[in-house]
């Protein structure tokens, strides 16, 4: 039955690789039918065994062939799965190099913010310093001043310590004034911006507080030496009123820097010249007032010496005088202050600056007439 195969199917069969199993089969057929008829069982046995061994050996090939076909499967999928994480891999390692890039461009920023803090602070303590330094050097001035003040002076006599001290503060302010008006100069010479500009009045109105706030505190102390201007100079103290400048003057003088002006500008500047000039009178008509009842109250009968009690109303009635003097100061602060809000950022500095040059002037002045040739006598 097996020998029945023809070529073409015999070609078939080798080719899916069962040929030579099932030649080999035929061929032990036709051996076991010739070992039958010569009746020989050990030929038979031997083929047997020869047939069983090559099948054996067939099917051992067979299954090494897909063990390692299989085999080379399985080692190919790890290769994708390696590609795989390989590309997973650099992926992290971008992700961790941008949050190191981030992180260290973070301490970058942070050490330069640090370094300017540092330095801001470290700037800070060197002004405080020099400005310590200062404040000690006018301290031991005022007290070798006052040392040779109270040798000069006749024994019962005394030194106010609170005027020597807004001397002190006076002769500061001066120099922080005339510091303040160069910068308001530089700063509309360099067109900054108006939000720079605007801190610069801001800070220049704030000086003229304080220094209404040390007059009144001098006026405390003995209110004769602040109206007097004793510590103004000579042509200062010739256009002085009431301890210091007329407002309504000032708008006088600031007046032509302050060009060009709207409409609206020029009707509220004009009513705030009228109102300080009202209250200017109103204060300067409680002054004569208060002289004339100082002078009713020091009259006495020139028969009777009995004059205690009108000294005692003279006295209750200077206690006023020093009222008019805050008030004429909180006149000039209301002013500027005004005149701040009417005018443009602009226009405010160049007033500031046209009043500091305007006193700084003064004060020039009386030096130059103090330092004038005098001819002989």
């Amino acid at each position: 039955m097996m020998s029945s195969f023809s070529p073409t199917q015999l070609q078939s069969l080798r080719d899916m690789g069962i040929y030579e199993p099932f030649q080999q089969i035929v061929s032990w057929g036709n051996v076991y039918k010739s070992d039958i008829n010569d009746h020989s069982p050990n030929t038979a046995s031997s083929s047997i065994i020869q047939m069983d061994a090559r099948v054996d050996d067939h099917n051992n090939i067979i299954k090494t062939n897909y063990a390692s076909s299989s085999h080379n499967q399985i080692e190919a999928e790890p290769c994708s799965n390696d590609h795989q994480d390989d590309d997973d891999d650099d992926d992290n390692d971008g992700r961790t190099h941008d949050k190191m890039k981030r992180r260290l461009a973070q301490n970058r920023e942070a050490a330069r913010k640090s370094r300017l803090r540092k330095k801001a602070y470290v700037q800070q303590l060197e002004e405080s310093r020099l400005k310590l330094s200062q404040l000690e050097q006018e301290l031991e001035k005022a007290k070798q001043q006052g040392l040779r003040v109270r040798n000069s002076i006749p024994s019962g006599s005394f030194v106010n310590t609170r005027i020597a001290t807004f001397e002190m503060e006076y002769s500061h302010w001066l120099e922080e004034q005339s510091r303040r008006v160069s910068e308001l100069r530089i700063a509309l010479q360099a067109h900054i911006s108006d939000i720079e500009l605007r801190m610069l009045v801001e800070s220049c109105l704030n000086h003229y507080a304080n220094l209404f706030r040390m007059k009144s505190d001098a006026a405390k102390a003995d209110v004769f030496y602040l109206i007097s201007g004793m510590w103004r100079t000579s042509t200062e103290r010739f256009f002085q009123w009431i301890g210091g400048f007329r407002p309504s003057e000032l708008l006088n003088v600031v007046m032509p820097y302050l060009q060009p002006l709207t409409d609206q500008q020029i009707l509220e500047v004009r009513n705030l010249q009228q109102s300080s000039q009202q209250a200017e009178d109103a204060l300067s008509q409680g002054i004569d007032k208060l002289q004339q009842s100082l002078v009713e109250n020091i009259v006495v009968d020139a028969v009777s010496m009995d004059y205690p009690p009108q000294m005692a109303a003279a006295l209750e009635n200077l206690q006023a005088l020093e009222g008019f003097v805050n008030q004429a100061d909180h006149l000039r602060q209301q002013t500027l202050q005004q005149m701040a809000k009417i005018l443009t950022t602009r226009q405010a500095a160049r007033g500031l600056l046209a009043l500091g040059e305007y006193l700084h002037r003064l004060r020039a002045l009386s030096s130059l007439w103090a330092a004038r040739p005098r001819e002989p006598t």
